[in-house]
């Protein structure tokens, strides 16, 4: 299953930026969304930012995979 999870840019130098995913934060390619800028919202795939999407839309995803992986976690 492949899965693209929502990321806040914190930097951008050139064709790379740093984005933070749940407090963790990982260097990732921008050439997919030359036009993003710092504090914009990505969605991140095999360490690629492969599209700009809103804020309401990125907390949206983030809480539903929260909930997705707690119910897991009390499942097994």
């Amino acid at each position: 299953m492949c899965l693209a999870v929502p990321g806040q840019l914190i930097t951008k130098e050139g064709e790379t930026g740093v984005v933070e995913l749940g407090g963790v934060r990982r260097t990732v390619g921008l050439q997919l969304v030359p036009e993003t800028k710092p504090g914009d919202w990505v969605l991140l795939h095999a360490g690629f930012a492969i599209q700009v999407i809103d804020e309401h839309e990125a907390k949206t995803t983030i809480s539903l995979l929260e909930e997705f992986f707690q119910a897991q976690g009390e499942e097994g």
